[in-house]
């Protein structure tokens, strides 16, 4: 799949209200929704803690500021810059090994005095830039030369992140990475040779992969091995959205959550929490509002005027559904646990800020751009 720019005759027009501020009316009231109804659902997850949701809320307000400040900024400007944030993203990402916080058995975090950084989530979008910046500049669709040259710049800040532990987030950069090659116009046999070579290095990957991470994997293949440590996760999970039933057993009603059976239910397994207390129809909902975000963000993909913002806007939206795909398929077991919360809706801070930062460079690409007529 290739993304070329499209020959237009370009004229100016008057700007409309949400031009001039450089942000998009759509996309940020699809934001909105979503945001609130995980506050719904995070009320009742942290067992009705205010102070859960205002410290969830103030984290939505810095995110918000962080998103308009990107929606400022030209693709033009991100693309000069795309070197710079993703070498101080590598620098980050290092020094990560020794001055790093250690928390729950990892070694993700640099503490900034007020908040907790993780440079990991910073590479989401310094991936997508350098390659977007990089492929903007030759012939689409890419050569078997250009994606070598790629491997390195997505693969050297996946296996950092992979050895802090973090799985789930070393997927993520690689699947970001991995998007651009795919929308610059990754030629299929690249595509199949490279699964062939993933096959084959299986064995030699399980044994590099951590012991908690193998067993995810033999939990996911079979969570009744072991019911009450490895699988216990699972299982609860399975247990509350099953029994949600169609509807739910009503808001602030969830037994799993609330009476402490279901672990990490205020942020990775929180999809649960939707399922057992707003059922099949409720998690519809929510899974409808997500949808809703990525339309509109292979709208401004497909609308991006040169191959730089097409790009990027398209790794973008790929990247954002990957996360809550897989934050879904691993709550409902059909993919492993690998760590990832739920965009806008998990408890959490850094991967927020991130995610809205994206936001705003879709923003910025789809209200910088001139208006056209062919």
């Amino acid at each position: 799949m290739s993304l070329r720019t499209p020959h237009h005759t370009t004229h100016y027009n008057s700007q409309s209200l949400w031009q001039a501020i450089h942000l998009d009316g759509v996309l940020l009231f699809c934001i909105s929704l979503l945001f609130v109804a995980g506050l719904v659902i995070l009320y009742s997850a942290s067992s009705q803690s205010f102070m859960t949701i205002e410290l969830q809320s103030l984290r939505f307000l810095f995110a918000l500021a962080v998103m308009f400040f990107f929606a400022q900024l030209s693709p033009t400007s991100l693309q000069r810059a795309a070197k710079w944030i993703y070498l101080i993203a590598l620098l980050l990402l290092i020094a990560v090994f020794f001055l790093g916080h250690i928390g729950k058995g990892a070694q993700r975090w640099l503490n900034l005095g007020l908040m907790r950084f993780q440079p990991a989530e910073l590479m989401k979008l310094a991936i997508p830039l350098i390659l977007a910046a990089y492929y903007h500049k030759m012939h689409l669709p890419v050569s078997t030369k250009s994606v070598l040259l790629a491997i390195p710049i997505i693969f050297i800040p996946a296996l950092l992140t992979a050895k802090q532990p973090d799985l789930g987030t070393a997927i993520l950069l690689v699947i970001a990475g991995g998007s651009i090659l795919f929308l610059a116009g990754l030629h299929f046999r690249l595509i199949l040779l490279t699964v062939a070579a993933l096959s084959v290095t299986v064995p030699f990957i399980w044994f590099l992969l951590h012991d908690y991470q193998r067993q995810r994997i033999l939990t996911f293949l079979n969570p009744e091995r072991d019911p009450l440590s490895t699988g216990y996760h699972i299982i609860q999970s399975k247990i509350a959205i099953g029994s949600g039933g169609l509807f739910g057993k009503g808001w602030l009603n969830g037994s799993q959550s609330h009476l402490h059976f279901l672990p990490e239910h205020t942020t990775d397994f929180i999809f649960a929490v939707c399922g057992e207390e707003f059922g099949f129809v409720g998690s519809l909902i929510l899974i409808t509002l997500y949808m809703l975000i990525i339309a509109r963000g292979l709208y401004i993909t497909l609308h991006a005027q040169d191959t730089f913002s097409r790009l990027l806007a398209g790794s973008i939206t790929l990247t954002f559904f990957v996360s809550f795909f897989v934050n879904m398929g691993m709550v409902t077991g059909i993919l492993p646990v690998v760590g990832l919360p739920l965009p806008l809706v998990s408890y959490g801070g850094s991967s927020m800020v991130t995610m809205m930062a994206s936001f705003g460079i879709l923003m910025s690409i789809h209200t910088h751009r001139k208006l056209v007529t062919t």
